[in-house]
């Protein structure tokens, strides 16, 4: 398990000839909750970004993301699919339950990474609420229904 924020700024590496690809800049999340790729930025002046289906990553290392052939970099296509912090982006919105109490602020979420499945959300009261009690992590059970405005979750007890 890990959560976007640990994952984003990792290199990903070919592990053919050792050569850095790019860097980790975003996830991609399909509308019911499931990360489907990543984002990777490379260039150093004219920032190009492509997408790896997160099914073509060979491992997910603490210090870097590793793929086994190039060809894996897709160009990004337009797409009604989310990110964490791009297009549609998730953080921010509210997160609240199908019984309609209000959660908080989408920080950061934390997924399996060989699978994609989103299995809880990190979320954010506001900047005192947070620096006097915490961030609060919600753990949920099935997938969740990601709209223009909320994110409705089924909470796990």
């Amino acid at each position: 398990m890990r959560t976007f924020s640990l994952l984003k700024g990792l290199p990903v590496i070919n592990i053919q000839n050792g050569m850095r690809m790019g860097d980790v800049c975003d996830i991609r999340i399909s509308g019911n909750g499931i990360v489907t790729g990543l984002l990777v930025r490379k260039g150093a002046l004219l920032k190009r970004t492509s997408l790896i289906d997160v099914r073509d990553v060979y491992s997910f290392g603490w210090d870097g993301v590793m793929i086994e052939d190039p060809s894996v970099l897709k160009p990004i296509k337009k797409s009604s699919e989310y990110t964490f912090q791009s297009q549609n982006r998730l953080t921010g919105k509210m997160l609240m339950t199908k019984e309609g109490e209000r959660l908080g602020l989408v920080e950061d979420v934390y997924f399996h990474e060989e699978l994609g499945t989103i299995i809880g959300y990190e979320l954010s009261d506001g900047f005192f609420s947070d620096m006097l009690e915490g961030k609060r992590v919600v753990k949920t059970e099935v997938p969740p229904a990601i709209g223009k405005d909320t994110i409705i979750v089924n909470v796990k007890e």
